[in-house]
């Protein structure tokens, strides 16, 4: 009889049931010695009372080397030579850096540091040469010592604000208030009112070209200036004599805002042919010159 065909695929003979049996019976037996296997796993033994003590007496042991131990010990074993004693950073030269243990080249990074003009203010300031590592600046730190010429001198206590600051800056001389104009500087000549900057050094420039002024309506010789600038000045120094009418050349004569090239050529011509000039009298026949002119180059010529 012939069996439908689906049958034929799952048909299985006597002998061939029998090795699915086993088959499945050593699947089953595997699968369960897995599950079983882990619980006759024994466990560490519990350390007992006695080895907890001398376990905890070890780490305590070993945690007191460490907190002994300091990168001073270290320092000293590693320079055996080092010699360690007070220095000032600012002063110092290269050997003794070398002397107290530091590498060769941090002693040069030191030395550089100071030829370009750096300044150890405070000891704190060493901690900051390149190459030197934390350390070995704990470990130097109690011997530095800055001399008193190096110390940053404390910073003025008195603070301004920004409005006092201004007022300062800006400050203007009352009315009536009167200065020296034979002495005084672009700060000063700033605080009379109409003056700034440029005109209180064009001012400067000019007092000292013509060797100082004798009358404060010279004033009006420098462009701009009016007669209203007057009365806040005065005069309290004598002009200077500085000009030489016997040893200056041409050029140096001229140069001068009271005497222009044709009188100073007057002057040079007058020397070669009639010899040495002894007062302004001696020039007053020559038509270059006028009475003004010897009136303000007798407060500065000389013999």
């Amino acid at each position: 009889m012939k069996l439908p065909i689906w049958k034929e695929f799952l048909y299985f003979s006597k002998k061939e049931r029998r090795g699915i049996y086993v088959l499945a019976g050593i699947v089953v037996l595997s699968f369960a010695i897995m599950e079983i296997i882990p619980y006759y796993k024994t466990a560490d033994p519990l350390p007992t009372k006695i080895d907890k003590k001398e376990f905890d007496a070890f780490l305590s042991s070993v945690y007191k080397q460490k907190k002994q131990w300091s990168y001073t010990d270290y320092f000293i074993e590693k320079h055996p030579k080092a010699i360690l004693a007070p220095f000032d950073p600012n002063t110092a030269d290269s050997i003794t850096f070398i002397r107290m243990g530091l590498p060769w080249f941090v002693a040069k990074n030191i030395i550089h540091y100071r030829a370009k003009g750096g300044i150890f203010h405070k000891p704190e300031d060493f901690a900051h040469v390149y190459g030197l590592y934390p350390e070995e600046y704990d470990m130097l730190k109690p011997y530095i010592v800055i001399g008193a010429y190096y110390l940053k001198k404390p910073k003025d206590s008195l603070r301004f604000t920004k409005s006092l600051r201004d007022t300062l800056k800006y400050y203007k001389y009352p009315i009536g208030t009167v200065i020296s104009l034979s002495t005084a500087d672009t700060t000063e000549l700033k605080k009379i009112p109409g003056i700034g900057i440029g005109t209180a050094k064009r001012i400067i420039a000019y007092r000292k070209q013509v060797g100082g002024f004798y009358k404060v309506e010279q004033l009006q010789e420098i462009s701009h200036l009016t007669s209203d600038l007057n009365k806040w000045f005065r005069i309290t120094t004598q002009t200077e004599h500085n000009i030489n009418l016997n040893k200056w050349g041409l050029e140096h004569l001229a140069g001068h805002p009271y005497i222009n090239f044709y009188q100073a050529k007057v002057i040079v011509e007058y020397r070669k042919k009639r010899g040495a000039l002894h007062s302004l009298s001696q020039l007053k026949l020559y038509e270059e010159f006028t009475p003004a002119d010897f009136e303000r180059l007798s407060h500065y010529v000389c013999f």
